[in-house]
């Protein structure tokens, strides 16, 4: 081992105390060493991608993107576009944020009139595909800047755990559009968890940073 330089009355270095014993310590026990520092540092290298932003973003007919922390992607339910999501130790479903397409039918007058309509028959939808569904309540809502979004507030039993879903219908704010997205998101809403009712879904915790960087374009 190399010492650094160093004044006497600073010394001696660390490295200057382990030079003998790492001079003495058999080759073996030097690859053990050299082994678990690197460990060390994949460990602390995973730990840092881990804590940093990813981001998802999609072209095409309705290009949109967003970005997400503590969610891992996971293969999408077919026909939808992406899915992000944290499970508990069993593996089932904590928290869940996918977006799938969303095409309205030919329509006069606004957006915001529109979407409570398409709301009806899409809520007839999730009952029959989740066990236990429950609708919580529905209504208008905001999302970034777009006031003509429509939420649709449930609950449903998954994996044998109830989850408390929060469901966007967001189409762009232009006069005539009619493809948009879904946004389905789902939370556990044990203890630990940071719902407590769908309402709260991604007003907090780790839902709250893909809805609240989502945008269109």
């Amino acid at each position: 081992m190399v010492a650094v330089p160093m004044k006497p009355e600073y010394g001696p270095t660390l490295g200057r105390l382990l030079a003998p014993r790492w001079r003495a310590a058999s080759s073996l026990a030097r690859r053990a060493v050299v082994a678990a520092g690197i460990g060390l540092l994949i460990a602390i290298l995973a730990a840092v991608l881990t804590l940093e932003n990813a981001h998802y973003s999609r072209g095409g007919r309705v290009p949109f993107s967003f970005s997400y922390r503590g969610l891992y992607r996971v293969a999408p339910d077919p026909g939808t576009y992406v899915r992000v999501e944290r499970r508990f130790a069993d593996g089932t479903v904590r928290d869940s944020f996918a977006v799938g397409p969303l095409r309205l039918p030919p329509y006069s007058g606004s957006v915001s009139g529109e979407l409570p309509l398409y709301a009806a028959g899409y809520i007839r939808e999730l009952s029959g595909r989740y066990p236990g569904f429950a609708l919580r309540g529905e209504g208008k809502t905001k999302v970034n800047g777009i006031t003509s979004a429509y939420h649709v507030l449930y609950s449903v039993l998954l994996g044998g755990r109830k989850l408390y879903g929060r469901d966007i219908l967001l189409v762009p704010e232009r006069p005539g559009a009619r493809e948009g997205v879904v946004i389905v998101m789902l939370s556990s809403p044990m203890k630990s968890s940071e719902s407590s009712s769908p309402l709260e879904v991604a007003l907090k915790g780790v839902l709250l940073r893909p809805l609240k960087t989502f945008s269109f374009g």
